[in-house]
């Protein structure tokens, strides 16, 4: 064997005794940064990732103006087309307003009419008033002519009664005493007539009376103004009005026009949809959290989201202003059956609503339905834990929520009567 083999074979078996201190060196190391790293997330997610919840299903979501006419009629104009940006009182559609032109035209003169109408309700008042006057005055004057036609009988009688005292002794002559009897006839004729005249004064007198009183049920405590009359015609007027201004339908609010449903020359009836507007400007977002990630949650407590419009580049701002009232299958068209023999639990996912800041929406505006992802910080605490809570307190007797250990049930400790959503 040369020397140099042998110098080779040392220089193998020195190698080979140090291999095992160089792996267990290795291994070492390396479960060092496992520690370290191990550390360092649990740290991470003690003091921050554990405060916050996060989710992708969620989608930007507006209140949505519809513009639905009042009136029905033929559409004469249509002055927007769909994603045409509007401002609130924009003109959006005309309807043809000839028909309300002619009905407020019909109203006016109705209302006039009826103030005319009113007017001689009034100075009827004002003349069967003076009518009564008159007719007191006749009954007056009949009075008069009662007691003057029985005095005159009076008179007739004992001049009749003297004159045949005195025919025996031959004082009076036949004529004498057969005028003085006429004389009596004619006056208890004459007091006849009176007492008819008087007992017509005394009708003329409270038939008046009678129609005063039923024209003053038409008047009484009003005014022209005021009158029941009037102020039924002037409603109808008003109206009439009212419908003339809505042959024009404007923009509820700023927004993107959407889903025009219209066309010039259609004939629309009342309570119709023709568009839609969008208020891009007051956009929120639905964002659909797991029911165990809820624990924690608060209104008011800051969130941030990116849209996958925009990718990570962009970010927004928002705080939770609500949490809906149930999941969303509890308010499906056809509930989920869960008693059944073959049940299978699954995750419920609870709507909670985040609103986003107006500044950086202007900036970076979304449309409604776009993806988001949110990210809750759940560190403060001081909100109510949904919109649900104020006002129940007079409830407490008959529900409640209860949160406790499983007692055997698979459901936990939940009274007969809780709610649960």
């Amino acid at each position: 064997m040369s020397h140099s083999d042998s110098q080779a074979i040392q220089t193998i078996a020195a190698s080979t005794d140090n291999a095992p201190g160089k792996r267990k060196k290795l291994f070492t190391i390396f479960a060092g940064v496992i520690a370290v790293a191990a550390i360092g997330y649990g740290t991470y997610w003690y003091f921050i990732g554990s405060r916050y919840v996060t989710t992708d299903n969620a989608y930007t979501a507006v209140e949505v103006s519809q513009v639905t006419p009042a009136v029905n009629g033929i559409v004469s104009e249509v002055k927007v087309v769909d994603t045409q940006y509007v401002k609130q009182g924009d003109v959006l559609v005309v309807i043809d307003k000839r028909d309300a032109a002619l009905a407020l035209a019909q109203a006016e003169a109705d209302l006039s009419r009826a103030e005319r109408r009113v007017q001689g309700y009034f100075a009827n008042d004002t003349g069967l008033a003076a009518q009564v006057l008159a007719r007191e005055a006749e009954q007056k004057r009949s009075a008069a002519q009662l007691l003057s036609a029985q005095a005159d009988l009076q008179r007739a009688e004992l001049d009749l009664r003297r004159r045949e005292a005195l025919e025996k002794s031959g004082s009076v002559s036949g004529e004498e005493l057969t005028n003085a009897r006429t004389t009596v006839l004619t006056m208890q004729a004459n007091l006849k007539a009176a007492e008819a005249g008087r007992i017509q004064a005394d009708a003329n007198r409270n038939a008046t009376i009678g129609a005063q009183k039923a024209s003053t049920v038409l008047t009484a405590n009003t005014t022209v103004d005021t009158n029941p009359e009037v102020t039924l015609a002037r409603a109808k007027r008003d109206q009439a009005k009212l419908d003339l201004e809505r042959t024009v339908l404007r923009a509820p609010v700023d927004g993107v026009v959407a889903r025009r449903q219209v066309q010039v020359g259609q004939r629309v009836q009342a309570g119709t949809a023709l568009l839609s507007v969008v208020p891009t400007g007051l956009m929120h977002v639905d964002a659909n959290f797991k029911e165990g990630q809820l624990a924690q949650v608060r209104l008011g407590q800051p969130v941030t989201m990116k849209a996958d419009i925009y990718g990570s580049a962009v970010e927004y701002h928002g705080t939770v202003i609500g949490v809906a009232g149930g999941t969303g299958s509890a308010f499906a068209v056809i509930p989920a059956q869960n008693a059944t023999g073959n049940w299978i639990k699954v995750v419920q996912r609870l709507p909670v609503r985040i609103s986003i800041d107006s500044k950086e929406l202007a900036q970076q505006p979304l449309s409604v339905g776009l993806s988001m992802d949110v990210s809750i910080d759940t560190r403060g605490k001081s909100g109510a834990a949904n919109n649900n809570t104020a006002g129940n307190s007079a409830m407490t007797s008959n529900s409640a929520l209860t949160v406790g250990k499983n007692d055997g049930n698979s459901d936990g400790n939940k009274p007969a009567n809780a709610s649960t959503l």
